[in-house]
Order: structure tokens, then C-alpha cells, then sequence
């Protein structure tokens, strides 16, 4: 008893068609007929075409796999990149209300020295 060889039990595009968006899998018949358990008893040898058929959805899962450790680590990089602008950013703010602060306290002695000035100014020859 050679079964075909496949991922999954049954072919879920058929059964559910509705499911893909491309519907040039059902009008050029790239799924295949669809069978039951009734007909895997009497299934051939796979061949080289289901084999091909194989390969590629290994190639495809290998490509996804990398793909998928790729963004990881770029995911973790801009984690990081975040962090660092994020720190940046807090310095910055608290320079900036640094800054402020001393700025409004300058404001706020300027009247008196503005004032001294002018005494100063109304006194001289």
C-alpha cells in the first residue's frame, strides 16, 4: 500500500475554494482532482511531479525560515535603535526644560536689572 505523498491529509483548496483569491488554480486545475480516503488505498507511487511539487514547498518553507529569522533580527535592531532615540529624546527634553527654567528665571531678574539701569542712566552727568 504506497500512499501519495502529501502535507496534509486532504487538499483544503478544494475544499475550500473559496479561500484563495486566484483563480486561475481552479481553471487550470493546479490543485488536481480531489479525492477521499476511499481512493488513497489505491493511490501510485508519487511521482516525479508530486515530488518537484515537494521540493518546491520545501525550497518555499527554507525561504520563509530564513526570511523569518531575518526579521527577527531586524526587528531587534530597531528594537534597540528605539531605545536609544527614546533615551535621546529624554535627554533632550530634560536639557531643553533645563534651559527653559533658566531662561524664565533671566526673564524675570530683567525688570530689576533693566530697572537698575535706567537708575543708573537718570543718575549719571
Amino acid at each position: 500500500m504506497c500512499a501519495k505523498l502529501l502535507l496534509l491529509p486532504v487538499e483544503l483548496q478544494r475544499v475550500n475554494h473559496t479561500a484563495s483569491t486566484n483563480a486561475a488554480h481552479f481553471t487550470l486545475g493546479v490543485f488536481g482532482p480531489a479525492y477521499n480516503r476511499a481512493d488513497m488505498a489505491n493511490l501510485q507511487p508519487s511521482s516525479s511531479h508530486n515530488v518537484s511539487q515537494v521540493d518546491h514547498i520545501v525550497d518555499r518553507v527554507e525561504r520563509l525560515l530564513l526570511r523569518h529569522e531575518e526579521l527577527q533580527r531586524t526587528n531587534a535592531l530597531l528594537a534597540q535603535q528605539l531605545d536609544t532615540i527614546t533615551q535621546e529624546r529624554d535627554s533632550l527634553k530634560s536639557r531643553l526644560s533645563a534651559a527653559r527654567s533658566r531662561v524664565d528665571a533671566l526673564l524675570e531678574r530683567l525688570p530689576e536689572v533693566m530697572g537698575k539701569a535706567m537708575g543708573k542712566e537718570s543718575t549719571s552727568p
